[in-house]
């Protein structure tokens, strides 16, 4: 799916999804599915080119990252495959930047790990479904999730552990961290790359001022113990 096709998007309206999120009110799909996807599938169709190109394709020194690999290719879009997690989950549009900072920590972990269409489905329910419960406060069970994803319960308690001992139970994403995957997502709805968004992010600077504030009071108190 072009980037370009995607209708009315700009960083401004993405950003105002990834932070004004209502679960009781919205229900139309989330802007960063779309941009996610495209994201997703632009990488697809350039490992396939470079596949193409070379005679052969080198397989992973690390065999157990190709535990998301499938027998076979399930016939659905990126875009349709992430729409239809998001319309029987309502996860929120943070879970899925908080998902792909995931699988983007997961490509740097493993550098000859390749996004393919035999993989690309089985890791993205397996980073949403972790994503989500590092971010959400409640969460369906693996056995409901698996059938959103076209999985058995068994094969996505497999994937889920898998996953997690991959990346070394690094699942933390900072604010920081956050802000700065979220810019990255705008820039790529930022249509000739002249769009001027916000410079300071509101909720990301209330929860930075929190912290800061959160030190310095527990800075007092040592003092105050000492």
């Amino acid at each position: 799916m072009a980037l370009n096709s995607i209708p009315n998007i700009s960083p401004r309206k993405l950003r105002y999804d990834l932070y004004s999120y209502s679960y009781q009110q919205d229900s139309n799909i989330p802007l960063v599915i779309s941009v996610l996807a495209s994201l997703i599938e632009r990488t697809l169709a350039r490992n396939e080119r470079i596949a193409k190109n070379c005679s052969k394709w080198p397989l992973p020194k690390d065999a157990k990252t190709r535990v998301f690999d499938c027998d076979e290719v399930p016939d659905m879009t990126i875009q349709s495959y992430l729409e239809r997690i998001f319309r029987y989950t309502k996860a929120g549009p943070s879970v899925y930047v908080v998902a792909y900072v995931y699988i983007d920590r997961f490509c740097q972990f493993y550098p000859e790990f390749r996004l393919g269409t035999r993989n690309v489905h089985r890791l993205l329910i397996t980073t949403i479904i972790v994503a989500s419960k590092y971010v959400e406060d409640m969460n369906y069970r693996n056995s409901y999730l698996a059938r959103v994803g076209g999985l058995t319960t068994k094969e996505m308690n497999k994937l889920e552990v898998e996953f997690l001992f991959l990346m070394k139970f690094k699942l933390h994403v900072n604010v920081s961290v956050f802000e700065s995957y979220c810019c990255h997502l705008e820039r790529e709805v930022s249509v000739g790359g002249g769009y001027q968004i916000e410079r300071t992010l509101r909720c990301a600077e209330e929860i930075k001022s929190k912290q800061r504030q959160e030190s310095r009071y527990n800075q007092i108190i040592a003092r105050v113990l000492l």
